[in-house]
């Protein structure tokens, strides 16, 4: 993880995200980009007749204020041992970070920003996405692995080995739902193969399965939850629910490292 993205603003979260970027990159002796957004569609307005117009005033201020934030970010991290590069962009914000990660290993967004779900879809990278009252912690201690055998788990699963490198405690967890996909020893061989000793653990399902996956992860008090996002389609998670919103909306969720 050389190459390190992370969205930035004035929301809540932000120093999280920044510091979280700072310590994989220091692991790694990575370089941060930091892409701070002003996405010109907020501004735009309907009129009457149906035609559209940009409200420059306000569009103007928040062009000033985003300014000032990527400047005071510029500051900050110049006074530390990161190499980095600031990007503006006026682009949509999941359009815009995923564009700019297409030669990232790792991007970076907070869960309640609401992007993370979308940038999942939208990029081929790996999206970490943090609470946002706490940066990741590295080397990790205890971390899970949400295993259902699937094209997405997979991807999560390889994308998770360099922050798992140094882990005490790897599960992989997987709920009895379904027959097919790829064993989960085929995912422990895995692991093994890159010098990490995970421990597998399989759970009846009691509840819905989102429920029986967040009662193990924090009893494991995982730090950090791997998985696939959205095995099932987007559409039929936002009308019946599913692992992937569920555990973007659960506040008391740990960092989720997102593949898909």
């Amino acid at each position: 993880m050389r190459s390190i993205l992370v969205n930035a603003d004035r929301k809540p979260g932000n120093d999280a995200r920044i510091d979280t970027a700072l310590e994989i990159a220091r692991r790694f002796s990575g370089h941060v980009s930091v892409l701070v957004d002003t996405p010109v569609t907020r501004y735009i307005a309907m009129d009457p007749m149906g035609g559209s117009y940009v409200v420059s005033d306000a569009l103007e201020k928040a062009r000033g204020e985003d300014d000032a934030a990527a400047a005071a970010i510029e500051a900050r991290m110049a006074r530390g041992d990161v190499p980095f590069d600031v990007l503006r962009s006026e682009d949509d914000p999941v359009s815009a970070l995923a564009n700019a990660a297409r030669l990232a290993d790792l991007v970076i967004v907070s869960r309640s920003g609401g992007l993370a779900g979308e940038l999942a879809l939208a990029s081929r990278t790996p999206v970490l996405a943090l609470p946002d009252d706490k940066a990741l912690e590295l080397p990790v201690r205890r971390a899970c692995i949400a295993w259902d055998g699937g094209e997405q788990a997979a991807s999560a699963l390889r994308a998770s080995v360099p922050l798992l490198d140094s882990c005490q405690t790897v599960k992989v967890i997987s709920v009895i739902e379904k027959p097919g996909g790829f064993p989960a020893t085929e995912a422990l061989r895995y692991l093994s193969r890159h010098g990490i000793h995970a421990e597998f653990e399989e759970h009846e399902r009691r509840g819905s399965t989102e429920e029986t996956l967040a009662v193990a992860v924090a009893q494991a008090h995982a730090e950090l939850l791997v998985m696939g996002a959205y095995g099932k389609s987007r559409m039929r998670e936002f009308l019946f629910g599913g692992v992937t919103a569920y555990f973007l909306e659960e506040g008391k969720a740990p960092a989720l490292l997102l593949g898909h």
